[in-house]
């Protein structure tokens, strides 16, 4: 289970001088987390530049970084460019769980998508609504009669749309073919009246 966790310097004085991928005890943060551990996985500060491994600085920093760095991708080969690092939101992965529940985090691991349920509980189409934990399912994806109709309805108007496009063209040749014998015809009068 992962999740993001924004770090106050005194508030969560526990993950300061800490690296990536160091796990942290969560006692001291809430006291309904005891027992959980947490592994820092990365984060960024409050305008968006990345957490790097290896800048053990509290501060904002820049570095010049090249395709075998991470926090940069170039665009062109053998580029390079200066670029910020700095940490103030936490990555962190839960590793360790404790026996009690932490509302909105540890409590709802359940998948939401429809054909996951059912893989999950070995269920039918139809059954899926009862085995969401909520009360208001927030099932996504659901197959409802209108999503299996729109395909159908999209065939039907291809079909209608081929069909009327075969009407004109028959109505277009016929309409030729006439135009043509009229032409034909005229030409044997001029030709007749002409001799």
């Amino acid at each position: 289970m992962a999740g993001c966790l924004p770090v106050d310097r005194h508030r969560h004085p526990v993950f300061y001088d800490k690296k990536i991928t160091q796990e942290v005890p969560t006692d001291t943060l809430v006291s309904e987390w005891a027992g959980y551990i947490l592994r820092i996985t990365g984060g960024n500060d409050e305008q968006g530049f990345p957490m790097k491994q290896g800048v053990l600085l509290p501060y904002r920093i820049k570095l010049l970084l090249s395709d075998s760095h991470s926090c940069y991708r170039p665009c062109r080969t053998g580029e390079r460019k200066r670029k910020f690092v700095r940490v103030h939101l936490l990555s962190v992965v839960l590793v360790k769980q404790d026996e009690g529940e932490i509302v909105g985090l540890t409590d709802d691991v359940l998948p939401k998508r429809v054909n996951k349920i059912q893989c999950f509980f070995n269920l039918s189409k139809e059954d899926v609504g009862k085995y969401v934990v909520r009360r208001d399912p927030k099932i996504q994806c659901p197959v409802t009669p209108i999503r299996l109709q729109r395909p159908r309805h999209l065939k039907s108007l291809v079909c209608r749309r081929s069909e009327h496009q075969k009407e004109q063209k028959a109505e277009f040749d016929s309409d030729t073919l006439k135009a043509e014998n009229l032409k034909m015809r005229i030409q044997k009068a001029l030709y007749e009246k002409a001799r």
